[in-house]
């Protein structure tokens, strides 16, 4: 174990992000979004045999036994917590572990927009944080419980699986459950956390029908649920939720939403000129305008309602990456590798905005 930790020292010390160990091969580090082998012992199929026998907790054993594969949080002593997934390839063990930060970043730190404090005081509601893997979604739904923590008095339960960020409690009192642990899975946990007297709900992601029909149930009953979803953008988060659900389940399934959704928040995360990360948000707030095209499912204009909607605080991928170049945080190119419609942007760059989403919503 100790030239594990020796790696995962130097990952931290590195400001590395991932750390990628497999038989046979290099040990290789993420920093700045790119892969980097360093120079350490290449790992044997005893060693890493050995290392699986020693970190994996024992409740995931039985898991990786069936599975071949489990998610689990591990701790080093000195070093720091580690989101960790081991599997096989090739027959042998390989691991994949992402540093979390033991103090949750601020909003400042992260670069988030401050109407993410207003979304996360909300009472009541479904607030999704979207994107794809890596894209952060994990650190911002921290940073936004984390300000729940600092400012009001609420009661919190999360259902983590694993547990990332570790919280102290502050002005709330936070329970963290961890799947396979704490709780035998997300549904069990769900069907009753109602029954722990909670004011917000977190749930690390939205896997099923079954997890979102619970989290419906809790919003409509006056409880705040925060979870993660993995989609593109914040529109098609909406067809993602829908297709959880069975086909003659999809019109209720939808009028519910309207009324229980709060806000969807996606984000990318950019390369700074700086060299570093800075997270590209797209915001929709379920606006007595979005409310509607909800129930009469027109949600083919969610796109332009959310373009047409910087006063209520929505704004696309296009305008957050515009607004991010001209404050000289990221350059046009990055901008524009990473826009939904690269064009559309080219054209705000040189001046000419088209008022597409009036155009849509007329």
């Amino acid at each position: 174990m100790e030239l594990l930790r020796g790696i995962l020292k130097a990952a931290v010390e590195g400001g590395a992000s991932d750390v990628h160990i497999k038989v046979g091969y290099p040990v290789v580090f993420r920093i700045n979004r790119q892969l980097v082998a360093i120079e350490a012992p290449v790992p044997t199929d005893q060693w890493m045999s050995s290392i699986a026998d020693k970190m994996v907790p024992i409740h995931a054993r039985k898991r990786l036994d069936e599975d071949r594969e489990v998610d689990f949080s591990y701790f080093e002593a000195g070093v720091g917590r580690f989101r960790t997934n081991i599997f096989q390839q090739k027959g042998a063990y390989a691991l994949a572990m992402r540093y979390v930060k033991t103090q949750v970043p601020s909003f400042d730190e992260l670069g988030l927009l401050p109407v993410l404090k207003d979304i996360a005081s909300s009472t009541r509601g479904i607030v999704l944080v979207a994107g794809t893997t890596g894209s952060g979604k994990s650190t911002t739904l921290a940073a936004m419980l984390e300000h729940i923590n600092a400012t009001v008095k609420k009661h919190v339960v999360t259902l983590e699986d694993p547990i990332e960020f570790v919280f102290e409690d502050n002005q709330s009192v936070i329970e963290q459950r961890e799947i396979g642990l704490d709780t035998q899975s997300f549904e069990h946990g769900l069907k009753h956390v109602l029954r722990q007297d909670p004011d917000i709900i977190m749930v690390g992601e939205m896997r099923d029908s079954t997890s979102f029909t619970a989290a419906m149930q809790a919003a409509d009953t006056g409880h705040l649920v925060l979870s993660t979803l993995h989609t593109q953008n914040a529109s098609q988060s909406i067809g993602r939720i829908l297709d959880f659900f069975r086909p003659e389940e999809r019109e209720q399934v939808r009028r519910q939403l309207a009324n229980t959704l709060k806000a969807v928040i996606c984000q990318r995360m950019i390369t700074t000129v700086s060299g570093g990360i800075t997270p590209s948000l797209e915001i929709l707030i379920n606006t007595p305008t979005v409310r509607k095209m909800l129930e009469e499912n027109r949600l083919e204009k969610i796109g332009a309602a959310i373009e047409t909607g910087r006063d209520d605080g929505m704004q696309t991928f296009n305008q957050a990456l515009y607004d991010l170049v001209k404050a000289r945080k990221v350059t046009e190119a990055e901008a524009l590798a990473k826009a939904s419609n690269p064009q559309a942007l080219d054209m705000m760059f040189k001046g000419i905005f088209l008022d597409e989403g009036r155009r849509i919503l007329s």
